[in-house]
């Protein structure tokens, strides 16, 4: 009498479950905030503490969901047959890598690049600018700067000096 040593057609399928879920969970984990905080976009409070902490607990997550989904790969690859299914495993473990990857970068950034070089001009040689326009200012040791919200929605941050002081100027 012969005996299998593959698992059981009900383990195989529950461990491909499993799988696919730890791979939707770990997308879902840095998807979420990069939807939550878009450009041009109302933010609530609650959306953006949500965006936060899923921020915070992704890279700790998606190292444990690739870590649990190299075991599992290995485990239905084994029980696998066909080149078919180990080919959809791949598939499948394939955005896994690209979450714990992403987890780790700081899509903020990307988002929101702030504007470098700064130069000033005289109001009236702002082309620029609209008489309407609202301006954000900053005044410091007898010098002014004034930077457009409508040219700060994109930018978000301006690093600048005025007045002999290095600033950030945030909207």
């Amino acid at each position: 009498m012969e005996t299998s040593k593959r698992p059981s057609f009900f383990k195989t399928r529950a461990a491909w479950l499993i799988l696919i879920l730890i791979v939707v969970v770990a997308l879902a984990m840095v998807a979420l905030p990069v939807w939550i905080i878009q450009p041009f976009r109302p933010q609530s409070q609650r959306g953006v503490q949500l965006s936060y902490a899923l921020r915070r607990w992704s890279p700790l997550f998606t190292i444990g969901a690739l870590i649990t989904g190299m075991f599992l790969l290995l485990w239905i690859w084994r029980a696998s047959r066909g080149w078919w299914r180990k080919a959809l495993l791949v598939v499948i473990f394939v955005p896994l890598l690209a979450a714990t990857w992403f987890a780790r970068q700081n899509h903020f950034e990307w988002m929101f690049n702030p504007l470098a070089n700064a130069t000033y001009a005289k109001a009236s040689a702002a082309q620029f600018v609209d008489d309407g326009d609202i301006v954000m200012s900053v005044e410091k040791n007898g010098e002014a700067a004034a930077y457009p919200i409508r040219l700060m929605a994109y930018h978000h941050l301006v690093q600048d000096t005025v007045g002999g002081t290095p600033i950030v100027a945030t909207y």
